[in-house]
């Protein structure tokens, strides 16, 4: 039994090893991959680029929009909305106003454990006025 022989071919070792259909390819893949850099580039510089425009999607901006709530009539739920309060702080709140009646102020909030004034400075703008409620006779 004899072994046959590789047909012959006039390629050159090198074309072998490229194989005959990639030397034709070559210019449109290029073309195809400078292309998409092209469009990444361009997207990233209208999206702000180095200028910290991107927004990370773990961290979005604050909320711009202003609301208020009323120390004595907030939920504990409402009151664990305001910037830098989580649900144990409004828990405390609504503990303290349940315990030793309703504020008058919103100074009042510094008896809650766990409210400094720094962060009785940063709920200010999202605090109602205390309105003191009429006594009854």
């Amino acid at each position: 039994m004899t072994v046959p022989s590789p047909p012959a071919t006039t390629m050159s070792p090198n074309d072998l090893a490229r194989g005959p259909a990639t030397a034709k390819g070559q210019p449109f893949v290029a073309g195809l991959l400078a292309t998409g850099l092209a469009a990444m580039a361009a997207w990233y510089v209208a999206s702000g680029g180095l200028s910290g425009g991107l927004v990370h999607h773990d961290a979005p901006p604050p909320a711009t929009a202003l609301f208020t709530v009323d120390l004595n009539a907030a939920d504990a739920m409402e009151l664990a909305q305001l910037p830098g309060l989580g649900p144990a702080t409004a828990a405390r709140i609504v503990d303290h106003r349940r315990t030793h009646g309703p504020f008058t102020s919103s100074e009042g909030l510094l008896d809650v454990p766990g409210i400094g004034a720094v962060t009785l400075e940063r709920l200010r703008p999202h605090l109602r006025p205390v309105v003191p409620s009429a006594e009854a006779p």
